[in-house]
């Protein structure tokens, strides 16, 4: 019998193969039909409400996969820390969006090597004395015989929440300091409508959508952004609609550039997220199919040890445990990817380091010491970040891809 060679990939996959057969196990999977409607489908969306996307990069630190996103025409990636961006902007990003506050002066010299070497930055703002020292430091970095500036945003924040400015005068005041320090440039607005609680969250959300609509067109008529067309920015992954909804209304038509984040859209998810957009599509019922999840963990049963208990050889530091996992579809080791074998009633109990405990239903007599069960899990940035890589499979589970991280 002639054998195939098979391409290595360079994180070791031996690209062709198949999940069911030669590929140790336990092993993140993204399958690529979902991953390619999820990433077109969120782009559409965005451009059908007048807004970029800057799909948020933590979730997955995945440079494959920022470059899926800014193919199919991401404005940028955001980012959540300095080292993040450095990653990024190391495997090709130009544009990073850190909503976050750059803070300490190692994260500082970060920054402006990247400016230095061309990248387009953004970073946040709330307080007088981090604007205060944000200056001073950038002013006091020349380039090119001149100091650098540092485009800065304020965040907008609401009582009882994360960081931001908790009302108009403080972001007034703000925008004062920022434009008494010669090496910043206001730029535009954020905001995290996720930290807004309370018995009607929707309405809430809707409120403060708006609060950041209303505050972004005061500054902009009181001259306080240093550019044309300022950023207003917000949306994580469960109130994207709402936000686009209120972006897209006359006042910043034109004059703004609205930006949406979402993050977990690429793969979505088994858990919160499919709950999530189960809401998005009761709200818009125009929305059509919606988000498909594309990320399940493939592990082995290791052990039968009594009646109705199965050991998985999957654990915390292999998938996200926000929510236990949930048993999928089952294969046989060796087997064909179609059809699968019933995980009908499994009920994961319980999981530790490197084991889950499943309990099987008194009809489950048909399961092996080998038999490989895809699991699905809630809030896919937890379980990207226990990974070094990835594997792209297509619907045959043939190994197409072996997608790196860099956490």
């Amino acid at each position: 019998m002639q054998t195939m060679a098979l391409a290595v990939d360079k994180g070791g996959v031996e690209l062709g193969s198949n999940l069911l057969s030669g590929v140790s196990l336990p092993a993140a999977v993204v399958h690529e039909g979902p991953l390619v409607h999820n990433v077109a489908w969120m782009q559409q969306f965005a451009e059908a409400h007048g807004a970029r996307l800057a799909p948020h990069g933590k979730t997955t630190m995945t440079p494959a996969l920022f470059h899926r996103q800014l193919q199919a025409g991401a404005w940028g990636i955001t980012l959540a820390t300095a080292p993040q961006c450095r990653a990024a902007f190391a495997n090709g990003v130009p544009r990073l969006l850190m909503a976050n506050q750059l803070v300490g002066q190692a994260n500082m010299a970060i920054i402006a090597s990247l400016i230095e070497q061309g990248a387009t930055f953004y970073c946040v703002v709330d307080s007088q004395e981090n604007v205060r020292q944000l200056g001073r430091f950038f002013a006091e970095r020349f380039f090119d015989k001149r100091s650098l500036t540092l485009s800065v945003l304020i965040e907008v924040g609401v009582e009882g929440g994360r960081c931001g400015c908790r009302n108009q005068q403080q972001i007034l005041s703000l925008a004062e300091a920022i434009a008494d320090e010669p090496a910043l440039a206001l730029v535009g607005l954020e905001g995290y409508e996720g930290v807004v609680h309370g018995d009607d969250p929707e309405s809430g959300i809707r409120a403060y959508a708006q609060y950041l609509v209303d505050i972004a067109v005061a500054l902009e008529a009181a001259g306080h952004f240093a550019e044309p067309n300022p950023i207003v920015t917000a949306s994580g992954s469960a109130w994207y609609d709402v936000i686009a909804e209120a972006f897209q209304g006359a006042p910043l038509q034109g004059r703004f550039t609205p930006v949406l984040r979402p993050g977990c859209y690429v793969v979505h998810d088994h858990g919160l997220y499919r709950e999530a957009q189960t809401a998005v599509l009761g709200r818009r019922p125009d929305l059509q199919q919606g988000l498909e999840p594309a990320l399940e963990v493939f592990a082995q049963v290791q052990s039968l040890p009594e009646p109705g208990l199965a050991i998985i050889a999957l654990g915390k530091r292999d998938i996200g445990h926000d929510q236990l996992p949930m048993a999928l579809r089952r294969f046989r080791e060796g087997g064909a990817p179609s059809p699968s074998l019933s995980v009908a009633d499994w009920e994961v109990t319980k999981i530790m380091d490197q084991h889950t405990f499943v309990r099987l239903p008194d009809n489950a007599q048909d399961v092996e010491v080998g038999d490989i069960v895809a699991f699905g899990a809630s809030h896919p940035c937890l379980t990207f970040d226990k990974w070094r890589q990835l594997l792209l499979v297509d619907d045959q589970l043939n190994v197409k891809e072996g997608m790196a991280t860099c956490f």
